[in-house]
């Protein structure tokens, strides 16, 4: 529908329009007396559509046979501009043939009358079709505001999600450390969010949250979360002692205070004097560490989260685990969206197949992110996720 007005009508507004001004007297006595109508009769049947945009009528009597306008190609007029477009039209003519009756309704007209009809039957009318055009227009008014609102909405869950990337941390590029990921998200606001920062001129932090769900919710806490481990606000932690960080992370953030909503986690500290990494986890999957002498003589170890879901129970306590890093170490830390991948055939790819492709050995240069996200696009034959796509790779 092309209808548009500034607030839909609730009166109902005639417009007459005959040649014949002892016709217009004749209606105008019909509708005299109604407290819900407004009459307006035209006798120039070229000023019509400049009357209608005027007066915005919610129903227009139309004569059949009048000077200088066919009204037929009235009609046709008037269902040709936008504003009069959906306008209810009653034709009224002294012609009762079936052929005449059958072209008004074809070019557009919505009822017809052989004038001058009975009183009560023509207010019945003029009611009947003004009401089902003042609803179009209430309805349109409704449909158009939602619009806008949904648009503003989508605003503000754009420059929410702007924000939510612009917490995400810089890449290193030189350094005892150095970094790499990717964020996709699924949706416009995600659960996910991740961040690394040196704790002093020894030990560097690095952790990933995945909160259950998506939308401004799960973003919400996922900022929350990020925030606290970032500005190191949670009193009495020792932020270079993983298994501190992870309990006092679920002791802050019970999910009975959380409406309800959970997150897993990993937070590690690598040592850079002694090359090892303390790390701890709640529900998280394993992060991986390529350790070796050389990047040709790796072994690939799975760092484990012990802890259930963080959020989830109650004066749980986290335990951090330790493992030295080689020469050559480079660890992965990730969500799930990152492995849990549907297939062509609708079967899930295999935890374990993720794994030994990232295990794989790849050539100086090859980067392991871009080419896990070209395969997982390949085995899954789309290009978007279902769920968000989170993966940092730190190199000792």
């Amino acid at each position: 529908m092309n209808v548009e007005n500034d607030s839909a009508p609730s009166r109902v507004t005639v417009l007459l329009i005959d040649d014949q001004p002892f016709i217009g007297e004749a209606v105008r006595r019909m509708v005299a007396g109604e407290p819900d109508i407004d009459f307006h009769y035209l006798k120039d049947p070229l000023q019509a559509i400049q009357t209608a945009l005027a007066i915005h009528p919610t129903v227009i009597l139309q004569d059949l046979v009048m000077p200088d306008v066919d009204g037929l190609e009235l009609v046709t007029q008037f269902r040709a501009q936008e504003f009069t477009r959906e306008i209810p039209m009653i034709v009224l003519s002294t012609k009762e043939e079936a052929a005449t009756k059958a072209h008004a309704f074809a070019v557009g007209a919505n009822d017809y009358l052989v004038k001058l009809p009975d009183r009560i039957e023509l207010l019945a009318r003029i009611r009947y079709h003004s009401q089902g055009y003042i609803n179009l227009l209430q309805r349109n008014e409704a449909y158009r505001k939602l619009a806008e609102s949904q648009q503003l909405l989508a605003s503000e869950v754009a420059s929410a999600a702007d924000y939510v990337q612009s917490l995400l941390p810089a890449k290193i590029q030189d350094g005892p450390v150095k970094t790499e990921w990717e964020f996709i998200s699924s949706t416009a606001l995600s659960g996910d969010t991740f961040g690394y920062h040196w704790l002093d001129e020894r030990h560097f932090c690095f952790y990933l949250i995945d909160v259950v769900g998506h939308g401004v919710s799960a973003a919400l806490l996922s900022v929350s979360v990020l925030n606290a481990v970032r500005s190191q606000s949670l009193p009495g932690v020792d932020f270079s002692d993983p298994g501190q960080v992870i309990t006092a992370l679920n002791n802050r953030f019970q999910m009975a205070d959380q409406s309800e909503k959970f997150f897993t986690g990993w937070y590690g500290v690598y040592d850079v004097q002694q090359r090892r990494i303390e790390y701890a986890g709640g529900g998280h999957p394993p992060a991986l560490l390529m350790t070796g002498p050389t990047a040709g003589e790796t072994e690939l170890v799975r760092l484990d989260s012990q802890g259930p879901m963080i959020g989830a129970f109650d004066e749980q306590d986290f335990v951090s685990e330790s493992v030295e890093v080689g020469p050559y170490g480079v660890l992965y830390l990730y969500s799930d969206g990152v492995f849990e991948v549907r297939l062509k055939d609708g079967q899930m790819w295999a935890f374990d197949d993720f794994v030994a492709f990232m295990g794989r050995r790849r050539q100086s240069g090859e980067s392991a992110i871009v080419q896990l996200i070209e395969h997982t696009k390949a085995l899954s034959d789309q290009d978007h996720w279902d769920d968000d796509f989170s993966i940092i790779e730190i190199r000792f």
